[in-house]
């Protein structure tokens, strides 16, 4: 922890500027549709039925939320297991993106579900488990996954309470950094393992539909192709998000490293495209693209939106383009929010009977969830060492060898 606490510095500045205020506007709106969606119910706020029984609260803020809560996941990937410590100024903002994308997952959960305060009885009444179901797996590692992460973010909040003010903050801190220190390398393990359970389990949880998922989408590789597709995105939200925060937060840009890490977006991106089509080819549904219906156009605006940051950063010029790697970026996170969502929801046919629309209160439920994620990174890294300090990719590089 102290070894690498001269990479990270908290932003500062002032809190209370305008596109903070707005976006506190915002989740301020939509939090009186946070009160609506308990006090009117579940049947009143949505647009739910018996053949839709979720919608964007899982397909959005839970599937889509958690892949691109995977950046710690793919970052940890790289330094912890492929020894790649040219990474290491990442490893931070990666794991904070991902503790507050899953914590966001949990709480749009609460409002999905018709009583949210059993959901405590996960993790404490096992006698009650049902050891066959997918979703099980899923709520298990999330809820732990949720803990790991913020336990390997919290040396940075420690470092910062250690420095202030004798009080309950500095005295708890220095006590609890070195137990922290020492489990951390269980932590990782813990880090690692744990999105791979439960994000191939979310493929699972689609492949369990069997006949009422498109066969575009229903195939026996969904568990992978979620996992791979899940590192694209993780990939993708590092880069987005450094360079974003490099732009609004007059930070230094991270180029030269964001290029590197690009690199590796390419393979996994062609990884994606080739699993598909090779299952598609044998389990001989290639057919099914000729059809030109709404399914077989979602399908190829997802292969198109895999394939193109795949193409623009082919060349290391290209990578080393900060505005083509943004650019890259975005589109990798929108292909893979789109496969998720029509896995989820589009290519989903429960009959024909039944139809779904997210309602206005679900689209403003969901826009409240991501306006406070933002807020809580904003406020956590203008006053915590998070983000990567001038200098610090210059002072990791002899790591890499």
């Amino acid at each position: 922890m102290s070894a690498h606490a001269h990479l990270h510095a908290p932003v500062g500045g002032p809190l209370w500027t305008r596109p903070f205020r707005i976006l506190v506007g915002v989740f301020a709106f939509c939090a009186l549709f946070f009160v609506y969606r308990f006090a009117a119910g579940l049947g009143a706020s949505t647009a739910l039925n018996d053949g839709y029984p979720w919608g964007i609260w899982i397909a959005f803020d839970v599937v889509v939320g958690t892949a691109l809560g995977c950046g710690g996941y793919a970052v940890a990937l790289l330094v912890y297991i492929l020894n790649r410590g040219t990474y290491h100024p990442l490893v931070r903002p990666a794991l904070l993106t991902s503790a507050l994308g899953y914590t966001m997952a949990a709480v749009a959960i609460h409002f999905d579900v018709g009583r949210p305060w059993l959901l405590l009885r996960v993790p404490i009444f096992p006698h009650h488990w049902n050891l066959d179901s997918a979703l099980l797996e899923v709520a298990l590692c999330v809820m732990t996954y949720i803990a790991v992460l913020w336990l390997e973010i919290s040396p940075a909040f420690m470092e910062k309470w250690r420095e202030g003010p004798p009080g309950f903050l500095r005295r708890t801190s220095e006590k609890a950094a070195p137990i922290v220190d020492k489990a951390l390398p269980w932590l990782i393990a813990l880090g690692l393992l744990l999105p791979t359970m439960h994000q191939s389990s979310l493929g699972t949880v689609m492949l369990l539909t069997g006949t009422k998922l498109h066969p575009l989408w229903s195939t026996p590789l969904l568990p992978l192709l979620f996992l791979v597709s899940c590192l694209g995105m993780g990939f993708a939200v590092v880069v987005f998000e450094s360079a974003l925060s490099s732009g609004v937060l007059g930070r230094q840009r991270e180029t030269p490293m964001l290029a590197s890490l690009a690199g590796i977006m390419v393979p996994v991106l062609a990884v994606f495209s080739v699993i598909r089509f090779v299952d598609l080819g044998l389990r001989g549904k290639l057919g099914l693209l000729g059809t030109f219906d709404l399914y077989t156009g979602m399908f190829l605006i997802e292969t198109l939106l895999f394939l193109a940051p795949a193409f623009m950063l082919l060349s290391p010029k290209a990578r080393n383009d900060a505005g083509n790697l943004f650019r890259a970026a975005m589109v990798m996170i929108l292909g893979g929010a789109v496969y998720r969502l029509d896995a989820y929801i589009v290519a989903f046919r429960p009959g024909s009977r039944f139809a779904y629309f997210p309602s206005f209160a679900e689209m403003m439920v969901s826009l409240g969830v991501v306006a406070l994620e933002v807020i809580l990174y904003v406020v956590i890294v203008k006053h915590f060492p998070i983000l990567s300090a001038p200098g610090a990719e210059a002072a990791v590089r002899p790591a890499r060898a």
